[in-house]
C-alpha cells in the first residue's frame, strides 16, 4: 500500500482498535490525541522525522513499545500510523481549507457538540518537541488563533480561564474556533519552516543502518527511516 494513500474508515477503526488495545501501553495516545499530535509536527516550524516522533506515540517518554503479534501487524501499524499523517501533510499541502481536526463529537441535552480536549493535547504535545521553535508565532499578529489551542492543550491554564474550557457549549466554540484558524497557523510556518538536517540534536548514539529503528515499526533502520538519508 502506498503511503499516500488515505486510510480507509476500516483502516482508521483497526488503528483505533489497536491504539485502544491491551498490548499497547497505558499511556499511549487515543486517536483523536495522536491526530492533534500529528497536525502540530505537520505544520509546525520544523521538519520532525518519524524516528523522533512515532516512540512518543506510546508513551511520554518514547521507550516504550507495544506488544505486536508478529512482524507483520509491525508492519502494518507503522504503515497505518505514516499514512494517517500523510494524509494530514498532504491537506494542508492541497487544500488546507478543508482540513478537518478530528474532535470527539457527543449530545449534551440534545445538542450535537465536539470535544477537542485530547487533539489539543496532541497538539501540545507535538509543540513541545520543538518548544523554543514555536515562540514566534506567539508573539507574532496571528498570535490569538493560538489561544483555542492553549486553553484546551496546556498542561496549565490560568483560574480566570478555566469557565471557556468547562463549560461544554463555550468549549464547543473554541473547537470552531481551531478548524478555522488551522489554515492561517500552517500558512504562517510554510515559509518559515527548516528542515531537520538543521534542527536535530542527537542526544544518544548513532543508529546504524543494520540496527532497529527507534521509530518502534520492528523494521531495520535502513528499510524505515534511514531510507533515503545516505546519498
Amino acid at each position: 500500500m502506498q503511503l499516500d494513500q488515505p486510510l480507509s474508515e476500516k483502516e482508521l477503526d483497526d488503528l483505533d482498535q489497536f491504539l485502544l488495545g491491551e498490548r499497547t501501553p497505558e499511556d499511549a495516545m487515543t486517536l483523536d490525541h495522536l491526530h492533534g499530535y500529528m497536525t502540530a509536527i505537520a505544520i509546525g516550524p520544523e521538519t520532525i522525522m518519524p524516528a523522533e516522533w512515532i516512540p512518543r506515540i506510546w508513551g511520554d517518554d518514547g521507550q516504550q513499545v507495544p506488544k505486536y503479534k508478529n512482524d507483520k501487524e509491525a508492519d502494518r501499524i507503522f504503515n497505518l500510523i505514516m499514512r494517517f499523517y500523510n494524509e494530514v501533510t498532504i491537506t494542508f499541502e492541497v487544500a488546507p481549507k478543508e482540513f478537518e481536526p478530528l474532535f470527539v463529537e457527543y449530545e449534551e441535552d440534545g445538542k450535537p457538540l465536539m470535544n477537542a480536549e485530547a487533539w489539543c493535547w496532541g497538539f501540545w504535545e507535538g509543540m513541545e518537541l520543538r518548544p523554543g521553535s514555536w515562540d514566534e508565532i506567539w508573539d507574532s499578529e496571528i498570535g490569538a488563533l493560538m489561544r483555542p489551542i492553549y486553553l484546551l492543550g496546556a498542561d496549565e491554564i490560568e483560574e480566570e480561564e478555566l469557565p471557556e474550557v468547562e463549560d461544554p457549549v463555550k468549549a464547543h466554540k473554541l473547537a470552531l474556533e481551531i478548524e478555522a484558524n488551522l489554515p492561517a497557523i500552517h500558512k504562517f510556518w510554510v515559509p518559515r519552516r527548516k528542515a531537520a538536517v538543521s534542527t536535530v540534536k542527537r542526544e544518544e548514539p548513532k543508529v546504524g543502518r543494520n540496527d532497529d529503528c527507534p521509530c518502534g515499526s520492528g523494521k531495520k533502520y535502513k528499510k524505515c527511516c534511514g531510507a533515503g538519508t545516505e546519498a
